[in-house]
Formats: C-alpha cells, structure tokens, sequence
C-alpha cells in the first residue's frame, strides 16, 4: 500500500469542511448537507454527476439525512465544492457545533400536525447555518418530529420537537353514546366514558390528534396544535431518553426560542468534552427548564456568543 502524503493537520482541516479520510487512503468522503433530507430531482442528478466525477461512483445515504460521495481525492476537494455548489448544494455537519437537522415527512404525512419540513428549513437557517461559528461543548443535534409516532426519534436527540394536536373537549356537547367516537378513536386508551359522559386522562394523552373530529355533536371539532420539546436525549455508547419541558408551546416563535436558549445555555454552562444530556444531569433538569422557559439567557446572548469558550473542541465520535 502506498504510504499516505494527507498530513493529519490538512485531513483536519478538510474534516471541518464535511470531508471525512476514508481509511487507510488518501481519499475522503464528502458529506453533503441535505437541509432536512429532502433535495430536488436537479440536487440529485448533481450528486451523481459529482460522483462520478470526482469520487469513485458511490453514493451513501447517513443516519442523519446527509448524503456522503466516496473517493474523493484531496486535490479535487474544492473542484467537488464548487460543482455541487451550482444546484445550491453544500458539505459539513462536523464538529463540537450545531448539527445538520433531521426531520421527517410530516408535512406530507396524513399522521404529520406541523409542517415539519418547513419547521427543519427554519432550524437550519437560524442554527445551523446562523450558529456555524460559534463552538460548543460537544455536538449538538435537533430532530423534527411531525407527530407522536417519533419516526425521527426526537427525544434521542440533544433537543427535540414533537408535533401536537391538544384536543379540546367540550363535555357540555357530550351525549353520552354507547359507542364514544373518541373513545373509539383513541389509540392510547386516555379517552374513556365517565358517569356518560366523555374524558380525557393527560396524563395519558400523547396529543397525537387522532381523536379530534371524531365526535358526531361536535364535542371535539377542533383542537389546539403545538410543539413538544425534550431536551437531553443522546445515542450512542451512553443512550439517555431526553425529557419534555412542562409546557407545549403553541407559539412558533415562542419555541423556535426555546432553542437557542438551549444552545446558549449549552454553550455557557456546558463543559468542554460532554453532551448536552451530561449538562442536564449536572446541573439539574428543574433549574435547566427554568432556564429556558424564561428570558434571561437570550438577554445575555451577545455576551455569551463572545465567550471564549470550548476552544479545543469536544466532538470525538
């Protein structure tokens, strides 16, 4: 085998730039940012060209909904770059920063309660793209998920958001039948006929939506939707389960702050070298929630934005 001339400063370099060594060669993959996972039948022609072209052939789809071309050689790293750029196209999603989103159909899914492809553009534009200077503690990675079903696994992720559908229910419409439409139409059990009339148990409610209209006297027509947050989840090595915050917020913008309250709050309290789920065990699920349901943090954001903080980096997986 021919001994490799990358020397590990540039193979770290190119890293940041989304190109990862592909082992034992002198030839790297390059990861491109799909945005949520979705990209245009000319983005999908361009990859393929690219790969063609520059790498080996090979196209390989991530966990994370990025798209990865084999056999790049490190001379043509930019020559790649610049032709994927023309369909608009990037690489990255490395490092002790904000990750790529991952989102999943919702907003074509007949299960789906938000628009979750447009949500996770958002997300990207204002975190990915609007944070990709400022480091973190370790990686940090969001998933949209657009109902309960959790297709996407939010609450495995260091923040995730959940699509609700709050049912309303007005037992002053209720008859009583013998046969609930709700009821009936609950997969999670919390419907259930007390003393003839119509309830829902919230603590077992999963706010999926599947209940509302179902009423033939109109005592669930509507419903209230919303975003579920969890923060702290992780996969790997050391899974932790994220926890919901107390509220579901029913304001876009109200929890597209929530977000960057975490990552600032990650950013300033989090220790170099461990994931969000760690911060949260440290320093309290109760004090975090509070954190991020008040005001404070997004008043100190310049502050904490220009912190030098985690300048070695923590990401090593």
């Amino acid at each position: 085998m021919a001994p490799l001339s990358v020397s590990a400063a540039d193979e770290k370099r190119v890293k940041a730039l989304g190109f990862l060594n592909n082992k034992g060669t002198d030839n790297f993959s390059a990861r491109i940012i799909t945005v949520n996972g979705k990209v245009t039948a000319a983005q999908q022609r361009c990859i393929a060209e690219a790969a063609e072209k520059f790498g080996n052939g090979i196209v390989t789809y991530t966990t994370r909904l990025t798209v990865e071309v084999q056999g790049v050689p490190y001379d043509k790293i930019e020559d790649f770059r610049a032709y994927i750029a023309k369909e608009g196209l990037e690489t990255g999603g490395t490092g002790s920063l904000v990750r790529p989103v991952v989102s999943c159909k919702g907003t074509t899914c007949q299960y789906g309660l938000l628009d979750s492809f447009g949500l996770s553009e958002e997300i990207h534009e204002r975190f990915y793209k609007g944070y990709r200077t400022v480091k973190l503690p370790h990686k940090f990675k969001i998933a949209v998920g657009g109902c309960p079903n959790n297709c996407v696994k939010p609450d495995l992720n260091d923040l995730g958001i959940i699509g609700q559908r709050i049912p309303n229910l007005d037992p002053d419409e209720c008859n009583g039948c013998k046969k609930c439409g709700v009821v009936q139409a609950c997969p999670m059990g919390a419907a259930t006929l007390e003393d003839g009339v119509a309830e829902i148990n919230k603590d077992i409610c999963n706010n999926c939506g599947r209940c509302i209209g179902t009423c033939h006297f109109d005592a669930m027509d509507e419903g209230t939707y919303g975003y579920k947050i969890y923060i702290g989840g992780r996969w790997g090595k050391l899974v932790a389960h994220g926890r919901p915050l107390s509220k579901v917020f029913t304001d876009k913008e109200e929890a597209l702050n929530v977000i960057e309250k975490a990552i600032l709050l990650f950013r300033e309290q989090g220790k170099t070298g461990e994931r969000f789920a760690k911060t949260i065990e440290r320093l309290g699920f109760e004090n975090v929630e509070a954190q991020l349901l008040g005001n404070e943090l997004l008043e100190r954001k310049q502050q904490i934005l220009d912190a030098e903080l985690h300048m070695v980096g923590g990401a090593t997986c």
